[in-house]
């Protein structure tokens, strides 16, 4: 189905956000964006990587 997001990589945001972004897109500019969030505060890291997903499931992009 165009636009999911597997719900492992939901959960996988949830406890170390940057390998949710991994396991959808590889290593991106999200990726190091949200890596770089984490290593700031583990906080910012989540919504940024739920984001991302969140909204790439909602768009449909793949």
């Amino acid at each position: 189905m165009p636009g999911s997001v597997p719900p492992s990589a939901l959960v996988a945001a949830l406890f170390l956000p940057p390998l949710g972004l991994f396991l959808t897109e590889g290593v991106t500019r999200n990726f190091w964006i949200s890596f770089g969030l984490t290593c700031f505060g583990f906080v910012p890291g989540i919504a940024f990587s739920l984001y991302v997903l969140l909204n790439r499931r909602a768009s449909g992009t793949a």
